[in-house]
């Protein structure tokens, strides 16, 4: 009986081996791909030129920085209001049924699938408040689609902010504005944060709800405000991998290469915020 057991441990152990090594290489083999097909394609000119016919010259510019106003206006739009709305869903709300309810709903919302949001986005802010195919509408899109898994990792963050905490800052007279902007908030902060860098960083690879927007827009023009038209670094390398020549597919790698040094410079800078705030919070 004991060498059968044996036998099934092993079996176990190799087969979870063999799925940790498909696991890791596989994502591996893309990567080494796309770096070897994009490597050469990276320079100075590559990340200040616009997008052209003539592969030679074709730059993300307008992507790259169409990626940072969409996004980085997404961030200011979800992030404040998601950490608002767990503070009140978590401190302020009495009504326990409804309270779940909600969480359930918004729960369901982080779940649906993106190109629903941007569905809504050019039904509602397209068409219905005319702002058309902007910037704005981009970032309030891609704000709709973060802002329940926010609202989820700032409710979670706050729950996990111990009571006792709580009680000692209301024994020592402190209100309630007083408990949360001392004792919740500096607590719950890293992990608030930290949900809301990487829902960030997933917004900054999405192209399905921005191409229902946008479209394949062809632009040379970096935006300069809200009501501007813009492109990504998704759509652009979309735009580029769906062309036969090798040189466009070169540049699609070579984007590709960009925009994930960008989603590791996020994810980095999302450890690092949540281990010095949670060092102060010690402190």
């Amino acid at each position: 009986m004991s060498r059968v057991f044996l036998m099934l441990d092993k079996i176990i152990h190799y087969i979870l081996l063999f799925g940790i090594s498909i696991g890791v290489l596989m994502p591996s083999l893309l990567l080494v791909t796309v770096v070897t097909d994009g490597w050469g394609r990276l320079s100075l000119g590559f990340l200040t030129n616009p997008p052209s016919a003539n592969p030679d010259k074709a730059g993300i510019a307008p992507a790259f920085w169409g990626s940072v106003w969409v996004v980085g206006l997404a961030t200011l739009i979800s992030l404040p209001l998601g950490i608002a709305t767990a503070l009140y869903l978590t401190e302020f709300s009495r009504h326990e049924r409804l309270n779940k309810i909600i969480y359930f709903n918004i729960t369901n919302l982080a779940g649906v699938p993106s190109v629903v949001y941007g569905l809504v986005g050019l039904s509602f802010l397209t068409y219905t408040l005319g702002l058309g195919r902007s910037v704005i509408a981009g970032a309030i899109t891609l704000a709709f689609l973060i802002l329940p898994v926010i609202i989820v990792a700032s409710i979670e963050a706050i729950k996990a902010v111990p009571e006792l905490h709580k009680l000692g800052a209301y024994a020592l007279g402190a209100n309630k504005l007083q408990v949360i902007a001392r004792v919740i908030l500096p607590q719950s902060l890293p992990g608030a944060l930290t949900g809301g860098i990487l829902a960030v960083s997933r917004a900054l690879g999405e192209a399905a709800p921005l191409l229902v927007i946008s479209g394949l827009l062809f632009t040379r023009k970096t935006p300069a405000g809200l009501l501007d038209q813009f492109t990504v670094l998704p759509l652009q390398i979309f735009n580029w991998v769906s062309r036969p020549q090798t040189a466009f597919r070169e540049l699609s790698a070579a984007a590709i290469i960009v925009l994930l040094i960008l989603l590791l410079l996020m994810n980095m800078s999302a450890v690092i915020l949540r281990n010095r705030l949670q060092r102060r919070v010690v402190e």
